[in-house]
């Protein structure tokens, strides 16, 4: 079975879809975010230093155990001289 198929099974699941979804607006933020500073060609120590915010929050952030605030959100995009939307 592979991964997809996993995935369409577990779905079947109310309560499994329920999270499942749930958890749809942080993973968009998190693509959002690795894609813009790769884009920008910047690493996360780079974005660190522009932005005065440590590289492992930096890091925590993309992988998913981080938890930012607005104001943080909004000075990773400055940092990458963009806006947040």
């Amino acid at each position: 079975m592979t991964l997809t198929e996993a995935l369409k099974e577990q779905m079947k699941d109310k309560t499994f879809k329920k999270e499942y979804e749930s958890l749809e607006p942080e993973y968009e933020l998190i693509s959002s975010l690795i894609e813009a500073r790769k884009l920008c060609n910047v690493t996360q120590k780079q974005l660190s230093d522009a932005t005065g915010i440590a590289q492992s929050d930096i890091s925590k952030i993309e992988n998913g155990s981080g938890n930012p605030t607005i104001k943080i959100l909004q000075r990773l995009a400055d940092g990458l001289g963009m806006n947040l939307k």
